[in-house]
């Protein structure tokens, strides 16, 4: 029988979840349907929300768990961390971060049984998180270990040489790159590949965040989540198959993000779908605070929903009143139903009642 994409299976059977498309197109194709997780109390779905996929996928290369609270490497142990990561206090206050970032191609699996063939940064989509503060100075050594040309773009301020746009910026496989800036300005930001075909070393997985803070800015007591909207052509037709958060579809639906009552939460949430013009972010049952780019001083809208363009990102500040699940998802359905909706589960902290 001829491949079909999911998002057209989906779209001809009415399915209502990724998990759903996924079991019916593994019976289509005369594959076993995923068994390893038993049914949810509402259905076949792994999740007990009855929405989301058949199964687990695997943690030990990417754990969008970790993910979503690491920069910087701080989910390594020191001695690993140590290889991609250094920090030394300079005289003015500042500081001065080396990296090392390297792209090599590497199967990642996004959905249960559903594997993708991507151009990654360190192994992982999306890449580590860069972290700094303003003022701080950048040092990052880029190798390229990958089957193709590739560079790394930072958004923010930066000589032009140290761009990585041009085709004199292109590091060839084998080849190294210093890349040397100072963090500027304050805010949320991105960095990706910039090599053409554009599209294609994006939608491929060369992406991550890049978060300024501002100096002299206190964050004690607050809970940072990065949260990268993504999307993976998984046929190379154009056209998106699966949709997520942080790379593996309906992650967060299987494992909730958890957070505390009253603690104040920032969500730092970048856009860099490739092939659909707009994603977006809706949390049920509350409002955030919304910081396009993270510049604006103070932030600019009290909403539920946020959209965003691709390369667009925004900083979102909440805290939680109630315990228990709160949903967010896309606001287009069916990026919802092809993986892009997950779970915050709000807890009571004893010591703090």
């Amino acid at each position: 029988m001829p491949d079909v994409s999911r998002r057209s299976w989906l779209r001809a059977a009415g399915l209502t979840s990724l998990g759903g498309a996924l079991f019916s197109l593994a019976r289509l194709r005369g594959q076993a349907a995923p068994t390893d997780v038993p049914p949810g109390p509402h259905g076949a779905h792994g999740s007990a929300h009855g929405l989301g996929t058949v199964g687990r996928v695997g943690t030990e290369a990417f754990d969008p768990g970790r993910f979503v609270r690491a920069w910087n490497f701080n989910d390594l142990p020191p001695a690993e961390r140590a290889r991609y990561y250094r920090e030394s206090p300079r005289p003015d206050g500042t500081m001065l971060r080396e990296y090392e970032i390297f792209a090599v191609d590497r199967e990642i699996e996004i959905a249960p049984g559903v594997f993708y063939p991507a151009w990654t940064y360190n192994g992982q989509v999306p890449g580590p998180t860069i972290r700094a503060t303003e003022g701080d100075h950048l040092r990052i050594r880029f190798v390229n270990q990958g089957s193709h040309p590739h560079t790394i773009h930072f958004h923010g301020w930066h000589p032009p040489e140290m761009d990585g746009s041009l085709p004199e910026h292109q590091v060839l496989p084998g080849g190294t790159f210093l890349y040397e800036f100072d963090a500027d300005p304050a805010g949320l930001h991105l960095y990706h590949c910039h090599a053409v075909p554009l599209k294609r070393h994006i939608h491929k997985g060369l992406y991550g965040a890049f978060i300024i803070d501002p100096r002299g800015e206190d964050s004690s007591g607050r809970d940072d989540l990065v949260m990268v909207m993504n999307a993976f052509d998984t046929n190379f037709d154009n056209e998106n198959e699966v949709y997520a958060v942080n790379t593996v579809a309906n992650a967060y639906m299987t494992d909730p993000i958890r957070v505390i009552v009253g603690r104040p939460v920032r969500i730092y949430l970048v856009n860099i779908t490739e092939f659909d013009l707009i994603n977006s972010l809706h949390l049920h049952g509350m409002f955030f605070t919304t910081n396009r780019t993270g510049t604006a001083r103070p932030a600019t809208e009290v909403t539920d929903t946020v959209m965003l363009c691709q390369g667009e990102r925004a900083i979102l500040d909440t805290t939680f009143r109630y315990p228990g699940d709160f949903m967010f998802h896309a606001h287009q359905s069916e990026f919802a139903e092809l993986g892009w909706m997950g779970l915050f589960r709000a807890e009571v902290v004893a010591s703090e009642t």
